[in-house]
């Protein structure tokens, strides 16, 4: 058992933090306070193969694996949760869909595209109405010879913004629980009518990224968009979490560590009762027990990471990962703010951001109570 990156690890992981510093860095305020997300960046990050890390060469990915993606969304977290979340999305969840489920035909056409960044992906799953319980689901698709009719909204898809293609799941069989009735559509949201997308939604945290209400109106399909066939699409959206979860616990480490970074940064540099605050023995050891923490989630994390690179059982490794990494991030933050006092509550820091950010990861894509249940029914408990 090697704990140790290998030299190509380490090389992709000094240029992803290299990027994140030069490129991202400068930016992360700015698009925060803005709510917008700078589109210089996501050029920069296309350029560079940011969106195609662990996909395959054939189709125009980088041809690495997860571990190395955990790698990058961990140092692009470190300055910028939205920039996470933006390729966490359209790689782990988007991408991911097509590449395991798709044909080859629908590899070549919407695939190629978009792992190699010309375009970007969205993942169109939860509803107002329907968040953890997938069940109640009302999206539906209605056949119309031999296409379908797509009709419904979509929310918190996050790119939907400024994204070209999204999966998009919707009911074909209103007869059938959602596990069989539904079913996994590619769509294009700049180019097919019936499609609306709205304003962003105002958040607490990650108000860079691109975060939108998708509706559908009778929005019209043809047979080959359907990934993995009629009555599939539950377990393709499963899949796709499982991957997603791998992809927010690396962030959630980015995000925590970025701000114990900052912080022991600040306490190193500011004084109180004549010596530096980092000089108190209940600063260092308060830092020690949370870069202990991050160490921890940061190793759950690439476990999790080596067991789906090497085809193993990865879903609960991927469930334990992000529930410890995502109350790591808040309670790491937290802690931040607090060393830096008053001016850790200030937004000329980066650490209040941080703290508004991290609160999210233990929300999306499975929230910590749905990862409890996954990593509990692993157990075999009753």
């Amino acid at each position: 058992m090697d704990f140790k990156l290998d030299k190509s690890h380490l090389l992709q992981q000094e240029l992803f933090r290299k990027f994140a510093e030069t490129e991202i860095k400068p930016l992360a305020k700015e698009m925060d306070e803005n709510e917008v997300y700078d589109q210089g960046l996501l050029e920069k990050m296309q350029k560079y193969g940011f969106f195609g890390i662990p996909y395959s060469q054939e189709y125009g990915g980088g041809g690495s694996d997860t571990l190395a993606y955990t790698l990058c969304m961990e140092e692009v977290s470190k300055v910028d949760a939205s920039t996470g979340i933006t390729i966490s999305v359209h790689t782990s969840l988007c991408c991911s869909c097509i590449d395991e489920f798709g044909t080859e035909e629908q590899k070549q056409k919407y695939l190629r595209p978009l792992i190699d960044g010309s375009k970007i992906g969205c993942y169109g799953l939860t509803e107002p109405g329907a968040g953890s319980d997938v069940q109640g689901a009302q999206t539906v698709a209605v056949k119309d010879g031999d296409d379908w009719l797509i009709t419904g909204s979509k929310i918190f898809t996050t790119n939907s913004g400024f994204a070209d293609t999204c999966i998009v799941f919707a009911l074909t069989d209103r007869s059938v629980p959602a596990s069989k009735g539904l079913t996994a559509f590619i769509v294009d949201l700049k180019e097919m009518p019936g499609i609306e997308v709205s304003e962003n939604i105002e958040r607490m945290g990650i108000r860079a990224a691109s975060n939108c209400i998708v509706s559908y109106d009778n929005v019209r399909v043809s047979p080959d968009r359907i990934l993995g066939g009629v009555g599939k699409g539950f377990k393709i959206a499963m899949s796709a979490l499982d991957k997603g979860r791998i992809g927010i616990a690396a962030q959630a480490v980015g995000i925590a560590q970025g701000a114990l970074n900052e912080a022991i940064k600040y306490a190193k540099e500011r004084k109180q009762f004549g010596k530096p605050v980092i000089s108190f023995q209940n600063s260092q050891f308060k830092c020690a027990e949370m870069q202990t923490k991050i160490d921890a989630a940061r190793l759950l994390t690439w476990r999790a990471a080596k067991a789906k690179d090497n085809h193993e059982v990865y879903g609960p490794y991927a469930a334990a990962a992000k529930l410890f990494a995502s109350d790591t991030a808040v309670e790491v933050t937290r802690f931040a703010v607090q060393l830096m006092g008053g001016y850790g509550y200030c937004r000329e820091y980066p650490v209040e951001r941080m703290y508004r950010d991290a609160k999210i990861t233990e929300i999306y894509e499975g929230t910590s109570e749905v990862m409890k249940m996954v990593v509990s029914g692993s157990m075999k408990l009753k």
